[in-house]
């Protein structure tokens, strides 16, 4: 019973991803997305986009990943990804957060959780390679298809999005040169600022 009212907690826990929104707006709105809305959005995309992967793929660990990373965002607050000075302390303030948030479970599913948080983290897999690709395509996708969203809003130019999306390059040649083709429209169409 013990193992299970703790399962439990850490899943109430959870529905405050509902609460953090992230600088993204979903597609079609001024609403901002919020952190539970974009790691479905991604696992979606993880599972729908594995077979364009470089690489063999575990595609359910990489759901898990995709699932797993920004619950830890629940102490932490989201860093919005162009944010230099909020990058400045990230890192220490996901750290505390994950053992916080993952210290709730019992100790087997605590590391379970926390070794697939710090492998995405890392990016040193071909599957964390992958997970990280969805969570840098996606705010692409909704910044394209929101006619520059928050790279209008916020002065973001193409180097800096080009620097965001070098994941996508090294785990998926396909999605890259899709990825390219996109921002050389969003430029051509303003959506963009060049540098």
């Amino acid at each position: 019973m013990e193992k299970l009212l703790k399962d439990i907690e850490f899943i109430v826990e959870l529905d405050k991803m509902k609460s953090i929104e992230r600088m993204t707006t979903l597609i079609g709105t001024n609403k901002r997305e919020d952190d539970a809305q974009h790691s479905w959005h991604i696992a979606m995309m993880g599972m729908t986009l594995a077979e364009y992967a470089d690489e063999n793929i575990d595609v359910s660990k990489v759901i898990k990943m995709l699932l797993v990373h920004d619950i830890v965002e629940i102490y932490a607050g989201d860093t919005f990804a162009y944010d230099e000075k909020g990058y400045e302390d990230k890192l220490e303030r996901e750290l505390k957060s994950a053992d916080r948030i993952f210290g709730i479970l019992s100790e087997e599913k605590s590391l379970e959780f926390r070794k697939l948080w710090d492998e995405f983290e890392e990016m040193k897999t071909e599957n964390a390679l992958f997970a990280n690709s969805m969570d840098r395509l996606q705010p692409i996708l909704n910044n394209f298809y929101n006619e520059g969203g928050t790279w209008k809003k916020h002065g973001i130019t193409h180097s800096k999005v080009l620097k965001r999306v070098e994941p996508i390059k090294a785990s998926s040649t396909i999605l890259y040169e899709y990825t390219l083709s996109l921002l050389d429209k969003a430029k051509s169409l303003g959506y963009i600022e060049e540098d």
